[in-house]
């Protein structure tokens, strides 16, 4: 066996996470430096905030992706390391703002940057890295990248608007909140491949490929993560459990409880929507209500489903060069709340 073939063999025996770390393990390094490169500034709480956010921890899932993807192709000189730099910091800028939204005190298991300096410091941070994404566009020498790039960061926050504008409104429909994480959650995936393809060189078809499957991953990614809100399909109390229903986040396991529990659990799941100050004892309850009707695994199922479009996307690309990892990995998004 050639060291190739046993470095190969090696990596298949890994989790299907862990064997896409492995395989972009040489471009995420040269992500990594990037990003780093790019978060100075005389200003020392920017790079402060940056890199507390930034060493947090969390998988890098996005610029991973935009990498896999080029690799399944033949990329050519940096682009692609650019353009999953500016995906990692379009996500931060939007974890920093979204914080500052939410109210929320925790992010990935530290404290939140706005509990430590506050709230208009990171927001400003996040403009900061915004802006350092759209820089390492420009460098990256491609307008049509720049410009699918640039407009998913407008369609994140709009996204992010219509949220807003339909929290604590039991009368929100599945067609809207299908609407929002489309716009907030899937419109960076979707960018995040395009653009990788597209620095492979790929053709006009398997960039569409490797679009849509973006697109119906980042659907599937979102619905799982907010069934984990309320503890995944077991419904198991753990922390930060609650925080959508504190936030009035109007989210699917959600509309499918006001749709189909008891008219006596529906309404005290509306009277502790936007109650930032909802009891252990009565999140514990919607949980418990939540399972009990089917909305934790309806909201499962809903993933699993966009998680096979985003396979069937892939399909006729399975022979290329690590396309088998991203088809596993559309299982891994969903399998995460089982």
């Amino acid at each position: 066996m050639s060291t190739m073939e046993a470095t190969a063999a090696k990596i298949i025996d890994q989790p299907i996470v862990d064997q896409l770390v492995a395989h972009t393990s040489v471009e995420m390094e040269e992500v990594n430096k990037l990003l780093l490169s790019r978060v100075g500034s005389h200003v020392q709480m920017v790079p402060d905030i940056a890199n507390y956010l930034i060493s947090a921890g969390g998988k890098r899932l996005r610029p991973m992706l935009t990498v896999a993807a080029a690799m399944m192709f033949e990329p050519k000189g940096q682009q692609h390391i650019s353009y999953a730099a500016a995906v990692e910091f379009m996500h931060t800028a939007t974890l920093l703002h979204d914080d500052v939204v939410d109210e929320s005190d925790k992010r990935r298991g530290q404290d939140a940057p706005r509990k430590i300096w506050g709230n208009a410091a990171s927001v400003l941070v996040g403009d900061f890295l915004l802006g350092q994404a759209f820089m390492m566009m420009v460098d990256a020498g491609n307008l049509e990248a720049l410009g699918i790039l640039s407009r998913s960061a407008a369609i994140i926050a709009e996204g992010e608007v219509f949220q807003l504008t339909n929290a604590k409104d039991a009368n929100t429909k599945v067609d809207d909140y299908f609407e929002v994480i489309k716009a907030k959650t899937a419109a960076l995936f979707e960018a995040a491949t395009e653009v990788g393809a597209m620095a492979g060189g790929a053709n006009l078809a398997d960039r569409s490929a490797l679009k849509t499957y973006g697109a119906q991953l980042g659907i599937a990614f979102q619905l799982v993560d907010d069934a984990l809100d309320y503890g995944g399909v077991s419904g198991t109390i753990g922390k930060n459990v609650g925080d959508d229903l504190r936030e009035g986040k109007m989210t699917l396991p959600v509309l499918h409880a006001l749709q189909n529990a008891s008219t006596t659990d529906a309404q005290f799941i509306r009277e502790n929507l936007g109650n930032q100050d909802a009891s252990e004892k009565a999140v514990s309850r919607v949980v418990g209500i939540l399972q009990s009707c089917g909305a934790l695994q309806t909201t499962l199922d809903r993933a699993y489903e966009h998680a096979d479009l985003a396979k069937a996307a892939l399909a006729p690309l399975a022979e290329r060069n690590g396309a088998r990892i991203l088809i596993e990995i559309a299982d891994y998004c969903v399998e995460r709340a089982a």
